[in-house]
């Protein structure tokens, strides 16, 4: 089954916003010093990862998100969301039956913290309800 025809520029403005969501979610404003903490990144590996430079993993980290919005793109025009809240709402229910359940996983195998799969999910919640406004808005 091919995916409906999209909407290439709402696909592009969600990525965009998504990066930029997560830009403020992991800075040191919202939750990036827990994160890092959380996730053991100490500030000296922090440091040699901008020195060495992160451009890949900006560039990788886009690409991911430009096919999440792609796919939450496919799957809010088979359902026929046509209003920022019902891609709003398409995006919550596919965030609880696939995010949460998924990054489960990091609590109960990996042994992180559940302040951290808090954090993370979070950020995704609020990601992709925006961006499933954004693409059934745009039709």
């Amino acid at each position: 089954m091919l995916p409906p025809p999209i909407h290439s520029l709402a696909v592009i403005v969600s990525a965009i916003v998504g990066m930029i969501i997560g830009g403020a979610w992991y800075s040191p404003a919202l939750f990036g010093n827990d994160w890092m903490k959380l996730s053991g990144i100490t500030p000296q590996r922090a440091k040699a990862a901008q020195k060495k430079g992160m451009g890949k993993s900006y560039a990788l980290t886009f690409l991911g998100t430009i096919i999440m919005a792609f796919i939450l793109s496919a799957i809010v025009k088979w359902v026929d969301a046509q209003t920022f809240g019902q891609g709003a709402a398409v995006a919550f229910w596919l965030w609880i039956g696939l995010i949460l359940p998924v990054h489960l996983n990091s609590v109960l195998w990996e042994g992180k913290s559940w302040k951290l799969y808090w954090i993370n999910v979070m950020y995704y919640l609020v990601t992709l309800i925006i961006m499933g406004g954004i693409l059934a808005s745009w039709g």
